[in-house]
């Protein structure tokens, strides 16, 4: 039993997981805030209940949905509707501009003419640096005055 044991294990290969019937749930938040539409933000639970409503998800997801909302949170893709609150908790807006078109709008065109007639100044020629002077021997520091050589007498 000491050795045959280990050889009659046989390994089997593992399954691909099977890909999940909804989307990510930053796509999933991000449309559910949109739809919910609430002048205040969308509320974490708000959230939940939406995307329980709209997709199937097995089991409680709040965990996956807070840590989605931290994430999201983190690299701006929602904003939290007041200043006060971090993290999970709050209520989430989508932000203003959404920072994926920042990337994909074109580059900055050239000045205007207009612009670029007026910002050229004449430039003043670089003033000459002055040659270093030979050095100056430095000022001998006069003698320290000697204190008064009076002395005390010890007592006695």
């Amino acid at each position: 039993m000491t050795g045959t044991a280990a050889a009659k294990k046989t390994t089997t290969p593992k399954k691909a997981a099977a890909k999940p019937s909804h989307p990510t749930y930053s796509v999933m938040i991000k449309k559910a805030v949109k739809d919910l539409n609430e002048k205040g933000g969308s509320s974490k639970f708000a959230i939940e209940k939406y995307i329980n409503a709209n997709y199937k998800l097995s089991g409680n997801v709040s965990n996956l949905i807070k840590l989605a909302l931290r994430r999201m949170a983190a690299k701006k893709e929602l904003v939290h509707a007041s200043s006060k609150s971090t993290g999970a908790s709050g209520s989430f807006k989508l932000p203003a501009k959404e920072p994926a078109a920042k990337k994909s709008s074109p580059k900055k065109k050239a000045a205007s003419p207009k612009k670029a007639a007026a910002s050229p100044k004449p430039k003043k020629p670089a003033a000459p640096k002055k040659a270093k002077s030979p050095a100056k021997p430095k000022a001998k520091k006069a003698p320290a005055k000697k204190a008064a050589a009076k002395k005390t007498p010890a007592k006695k």
